[in-house]
């Protein structure tokens, strides 16, 4: 999909030196994709509300190379110093991509990027990080070549792209709220990219926010890659790909009408769910800590105490999405700052709420 092999500079006229930049956020699944097949393919539909605060800005400078050669020149800075392991693994991620983008190898690439949040916590760091470039990559060939010049067919490309490099990350490109997933549910849905579903969703949830509460910043113990890889032998699989399909349907509903309830039962069952694949896994792993379960106390605590609608998610890290209406900020804010702080690391969390997508700037 996507292949073009005309996408070749003239080497008679060849671009000056210039760059692209993109901010592309993260984003929360509220039902959650674990476990794939084929190149990045989601065994289950999901559906993610865009956040804002936590993103990745990336920088795509572009150099014509003076001698021609087959390889892809890249060099890569993560908040400004050079890292070998993520280089590595964009230059391979950029070589499967020449069917898609072949002039990249006509050029010399510097990468530049950076999070506004800890990398590989559960925060989503290869959403932001990887939409980020491929929104680069194909604003870049929409400049070269004029070949993306319609939005949807731009932001439809970029999501596929993205998908290539980490599937959650397809999902970022949309404002608001995005599926990922062929689903009966959502007209144009599909496996190889994600669509935006803002339309469906009822006011309340375009102002909904998502503190993180950062219990912990150290580095995952299993890597989302290879937690997708064990799902192939867990026996609770298929059960759990069918349960998917329900919620999400049932999720589309409370989106559109508002209902609070509904889509916090959801979001907290879909967050539960994820963890326990984890700890029945063969391996199994626990990437939940004690102050995570603590957090997950208080906040039903809370809820039942001031009939507030506030409820929690959580990605694959140990790390608290407190989810709530805006009307209600300043009340939970409150809260966080007096009883919820304590349990995170350094006392930080992130104030983030559903935001408009990603910008070029």
């Amino acid at each position: 999909m996507y292949e073009n092999p005309r996408l070749i500079l003239d080497s008679s006229n060849p671009p000056e030196p210039d760059s692209v930049v993109w901010r592309s956020p993260s984003n929360l699944a509220i039902v959650k994709y674990w476990g794939k097949h084929g190149l990045q393919l989601p065994r289950n539909p999901s559906l993610s509300l865009t956040l804002s605060a936590s993103c990745t800005d990336t920088a795509l400078e572009y150099a014509f190379k003076e001698e021609a050669d087959n390889r892809i020149d890249l060099e890569f800075f993560f908040h400004e110093e050079e890292n070998e392991a993520f280089r590595a693994k964009t230059l391979a991620f950029l070589e499967s991509l020449t069917p898609q983008f072949p002039f990249l190898r006509q050029l010399h690439l510097t990468v530049r990027t950076g999070n506004s949040f800890p990398h590989s916590t559960g925060i989503a760091s290869s959403a932001s990080g990887m939409s980020a470039l491929a929104l680069c990559l194909c604003s870049l060939e929409d400049r070269l070549f004029g070949t993306l010049q319609e939005a949807d067919s731009f932001d439809t490309k970029a999501s596929f792209i993205a998908r290539l490099g980490s599937g959650s990350a397809c999902r970022s490109i949309f404002p608001h709220a995005a599926v990922w997933g062929t689903s009966p549910d959502v007209p144009g849905s599909s496996d190889q990219f994600a669509v935006p579903v803002e339309d469906l969703l009822h006011p309340t949830f375009k102002d909904f926010h998502d503190d993180i509460l950062v219990v912990s910043t150290a580095e995952k113990s299993v890597s989302s890659r290879a937690g997708h890889a064990l799902m192939e032998g867990n026996p609770y699989a298929e059960p759990r790909y069918a349960q998917a399909r329900t919620r999400l349907a049932h999720l589309i509903g409370a989106l559109r009408s508002g209902d609070l309830e509904t889509f916090g039962k959801i979001a907290e069952d879909e967050a539960l769910t994820l963890h326990a694949l984890m700890m029945c896994s063969n391996p199994s792993y626990m990437l939940l800590r004690p102050d995570t379960l603590a957090l997950i106390e208080k906040i039903r605590a809370y809820r039942a105490d001031t009939g507030h609608p506030v409820y929690f998610s959580l990605d694959a890290g140990p790390n608290i999405h407190l989810l709530y209406p805006g009307e209600i900020v300043a009340e939970v804010r409150g809260w966080i700052e007096d009883d919820l702080k304590q349990h995170c690391a350094d006392g930080w969390f992130i104030q983030d709420w559903v935001g408009e997508g990603p910008e070029e700037i």
